[in-house]
């Protein structure tokens, strides 16, 4: 291993902010994460880069977690299952293609998200009706108070809406080593009711994972706009959950306010709608700018600093709760 001095990770970070990294290693063993760990108390890990905004050059030494394989196993309890775990460092859509070439289903729905499998149960990553919990049986990661490898299991996990113990309580606690997955092998339960899927599938009767995947992949390709072509972290913020006390009133003023009912009391309104009601949608402030098709993805159009998008989020924020009386709430981990 060596360490690198005042390396930019302007490559290691989907909305390509320029910010320096004063120390910079890559590690592709658990032996290496520990052996670095030890030798470097205060540390910075990176993983795909993609659910983050660098809003200052990091003063700690950056650990990029390259951990890379895929095992497989075959359930003793059930035909039509299979577990299947890969390790952090593999890249999410890379993984969600090796399962679809194996018939593996489950996971066809979240085709396309940007990011390494190691970030996908930190933020219960999801798309089109389906959430990444739904497969996960257990994640092991690298307990940084004892060093030793532990094991959560999904209901460990406490998963919530774009959210997990990763990112509460046990916040920095913790580094995601490898995440194991249970996937469907033969009788697949096909999620196409979200969104367009129906309609860009077509006159497919019985489609395929693989068929569905593509159709996946159009539908996000035609909305988000790809990291390499501009820089962006997808989703910037959550779809906000409101009390239904609030949704009503709200109609009043916004009889065509789009909602999905939560039950108990409460209402998810799309966070794309109401920033796009408040004039946001295609707006530009320098090279920071929201993007002209998805007005809930902010976007780096070439020399845009983290300030500047963290500027324009606050900005919308307080659009929005000014306007709506809703509180928005970032899907990105924000670093400043």
């Amino acid at each position: 291993m060596k360490i690198l001095k005042n390396i930019s990770l302007k490559t290691y970070n989907t909305f390509g902010i320029d910010v320096l990294a004063k120390q910079f290693v890559e590690v592709s063993t658990l032996d290496e994460l520990t052996e670095i760990l030890t030798l470097y108390p205060d540390f910075f890990i990176l993983g795909g880069g993609s659910n983050m905004l660098l809003t200052k050059p990091i003063e700690k030494l950056v650990v990029k977690l390259n951990l890379k394989g895929i095992e497989e196993s075959p359930s003793t309890t059930d035909d039509n299952s299979v577990f299947v775990s890969a390790f952090a460092g593999e890249n999410w859509h890379d993984f969600v293609l090796w399962c679809l070439n194996k018939n593996y289903g489950g996971l066809e729905n979240l085709s396309l998200i940007p990011g390494s499998v190691g970030a996908c149960p930190i933020q219960n990553i999801g798309a089109y009706g389906v959430e990444v919990k739904d497969t996960i049986t257990y994640v092991e990661a690298l307990d940084l108070k004892t060093s030793k490898v532990v094991s959560f299991s999904n209901a460990n996990c406490q998963f919530g809406y774009r959210d997990s113990i990763f990112k509460t309580s046990s916040k920095d606690k913790y580094i995601i080593l490898k995440v194991t997955f249970r996937l469907t092998t033969k009788q697949h339960q096909l999620n196409l009711d979200y969104g367009a899927i129906k309609s860009e599938l077509g006159s497919a009767i019985n489609p395929s994972l693989s068929q569905i995947s593509k159709a996946i992949i159009k539908i996000r390709s035609s909305k988000l706009p790809d990291p390499k072509d501009i820089g962006n972290s997808g989703s910037f913020f959550k779809n906000p959950v409101i009390s239904n006390q609030l949704f009503k009133t709200l109609l009043k003023d916004y009889p065509n306010m789009p909602s999905y009912n939560m039950g108990g009391g409460k209402v998810k309104i799309p966070a794309g709608w109401l920033i796009e009601q408040c004039g946001f949608k295609g707006k530009r402030f320098g090279d920071a700018g929201v993007h002209s098709k998805q007005a809930l993805v902010l976007v780096n159009y070439g020399k845009a600093t983290g300030s500047e998008i963290l500027q324009l989020a606050q900005l919308i924020e307080s659009t929005v709760k000014n306007t709506f009386n809703i509180d928005l709430q970032t899907e990105v981990n924000i670093f400043s």
